[in-house]
């Protein structure tokens, strides 16, 4: 996977029920406007509010859609669910797995590096590492990264850490295995390509895909300095749709857009309409 991935949000009702059409309309829409690849079932599709059978049926139906690349979000706590999930999303179309680190309990390193070697054991398609320490309160350390890299069946990792030094020492330390190394955060994006990565799975994707492709495009034709000022003008639309609103104001963005991205699944709430007007600005400024 490289270039500019989109961890795809979900459709769904007012009652939570999914939408197959808009999902399937979803798709074209990202595709339309850049994106590289697609990511069904990650933090921003509201995997864990969904059950296997759901994950499943979503990852159907945007490997039937896509003309690009999927990575399909599979990680579950437990190994047993991870691998029938992964082995689902296979049969499904996926390309690839994205692989959540377990939480809830906690493991030591040694845990970690034998519950990804099992996985990607047993993993029809290759395995993406995928660390999210806002929401798992786990960080793969560079360390354990760098053993996992040489796994044959493991072909990459999702850092959404957003901490640049952590994806250098990553980088470092991974630099000479076929290992392809995603920025999981819109706000260091440009940065994290200058430091070696070689894409980005980003919820910026799902708002502004032409403007989060166009960093890529820019950074990779060598307008290193271009595409940083560009991921600066998108800091205050991505904060809004990550660490500030969430899920809830990603779905009011894309609305606003003409985008089929439906309403958020409870427990999460729709925005206000105060909340909606400034998502409205922040995303009709990052339009320019």
């Amino acid at each position: 996977m490289h270039g500019t991935g989109v961890p795809l949000l979900t459709p769904f009702d007012d009652e939570g029920n999914l939408q197959e059409t808009d999902l399937r309309e979803l798709v074209a829409w990202v595709e339309d406007r850049g994106v590289d690849f697609i990511v069904p079932c990650g933090s921003n599709s509201e995997a864990e509010l969904m059950s296997v059978e759901e994950r499943n049926r979503v990852t159907e139906i945007v490997a039937d859609e896509s003309d690009v690349p999927v990575l399909a979000g599979t990680g579950h706590p437990g190994l047993r669910e991870t691998l029938r999930q992964t082995n689902l999303a296979a049969e499904a179309g996926a390309d690839a797995a994205l692989v959540v680190t377990p939480f809830y309990f906690s493991h030591d390193d040694d845990t970690w590096i034998d519950y990804y070697r099992t996985v990607a054991d047993e993993s029809p398609v290759p395995v993406y590492l995928y660390s999210v320490p806002a929401y798992t309160d786990v960080a793969l350390s560079p360390e354990v990264v760098g053993e996992l890299a040489d796994h044959e069946n493991i072909a990459g990792m999702k850092d959404s850490s957003g901490d640049l030094t952590r994806l250098q020492r990553e980088r470092a330390r991974t630099e000479d295995a076929d290992f392809n190394l995603l920025v999981g955060s819109g706000s260091i994006y440009a940065a994290g390509l200058d430091a070696g990565a070689d894409g980005g799975v980003l919820a910026l994707a799902n708002v502004a895909p032409e403007r989060a492709s166009e960093i890529y495009r820019l950074q990779q034709g060598g307008h290193d300095e271009q595409a940083r000022q560009l991921n600066a003008q998108l800091i205050e639309l991505n904060r809004a749709i990550t660490a500030q609103y969430g899920v809830p104001g990603a779905k009011a963005v894309m609305q606003a857009r003409g985008a089929p991205a439906g309403a958020p699944r409870r427990p999460h709430h729709p925005v206000s309409s105060s909340v909606r007007e400034e998502l409205e600005e922040l995303a009709q400024a990052a339009e320019h």
